[in-house]
């Protein structure tokens, strides 16, 4: 197995990738996170320069600040795993109104006529998962 602090450093790559094509200012993240901007760019260099690995401190400080979306820094995490931001209070209208929609999209994917027939397809399969991610969100 590789060892760890090459996939974490290859996984800060691919959240540099991620922030510079969604046009994200790393003085923005720096601000909101309190982390200097000199530090900030020794976890996050740009290019194929090696990163140094992002510390739990670090992390704490981007998710604290809301520097950063959850997706990009859910990158860091193993495969199948995800930060979510829980919600304060629960909106059980919400909840079932999400809840619906996945079942809709569920039945709907099983039908005959849809993309794999009986069986779920890819695309359906990600849009499944996309609307489980959203349920989750809303029923924590």
């Amino acid at each position: 197995m590789r060892d760890v602090d090459d996939i974490v450093r290859d996984r800060q790559r691919a959240m540099r990738r991620e922030i510079d094509r969604r046009g994200i200012a790393l003085k923005a993240v720096a601000y909101d996170s309190s982390i200097p901007m000199t530090t900030l760019l020794t976890y996050f260099p740009g290019g194929e320069r090696d990163p140094a690995v992002l510390p739990a401190t670090a992390l704490f400080k981007l998710l604290a600040g809301n520097a950063l979306p959850h997706d990009i820094l859910s990158l860091l995490l193993p495969d199948g795993e995800q930060i979510v931001r829980l919600p304060e209070d629960i909106d059980h209208d919400e909840v079932e109104a999400v809840a619906r929609d996945f079942l809709a999209t569920k039945g709907a994917a099983h039908h005959p006529d849809s993309e794999a027939g009986r069986e779920i397809g890819p695309k359906e399969a990600d849009t499944l998962n996309e609307k489980v991610a959203h349920l989750r969100a809303v029923a924590a």
